[in-house]
């Protein structure tokens, strides 16, 4: 399985405009909600609850915020570039423009996971970001998390 197979092509956002940390979370909700069929504020609140733990800004630009919503049935990946990068409160303290959020429902333990490993993997390697913020279309990206390499596989 690649992060290909988590993702909607619907679920890939480009292009968002968002000044803080909350905005960004909030179009990720929304993105979440329209292709997932949840609701915005649901999500929106899953997300924020999982920040306050701690950021999920894992550095070099890239965050993985990810929470837990009764309904689903399986983990699903949202993508959102930001037009300009943000504060995100993270490990690096750089700002963020790429952001890879996982929906999982709760008894997804393991998968989970999994999905958070083999994300935070692919992102670590700078080809790859690279990639994602060049790319010109939902259709790039998806291909790009689709063909992702053996070696990012979890």
């Amino acid at each position: 399985m690649t992060i290909g197979d988590l993702l909607d092509r619907r679920a890939i956002a480009l292009r968002v405009t968002a000044t803080t940390k909350r905005q960004a979370l909030t179009v990720v909700a929304e993105v979440a909600a329209r292709t997932l069929k949840l609701d915005p504020v649901q999500a929106l609140d899953a997300l924020l609850a999982r920040e306050v733990m701690g950021s999920t800004g894992v550095g070099r630009g890239v965050a993985i915020p990810h929470a837990r919503i009764v309904g689903l049935d399986a983990v699903h990946a949202v993508v959102a570039r930001l037009e300009k990068p943000i504060d995100f409160d993270a490990l690096d303290g750089e700002p963020v423009d790429l952001l890879v959020a996982l929906f999982a429902p709760p008894q997804a333990g393991s998968d989970h996971l999994r999905a958070l490993a083999r994300v935070s993997r692919l992102l670590r390697q700078t080809e790859v970001r690279e990639q994602l913020r060049q790319a010109h279309s939902a259709d790039a990206i998806m291909a790009l998390l689709v063909r992702e390499t053996p070696s990012a596989a979890a």
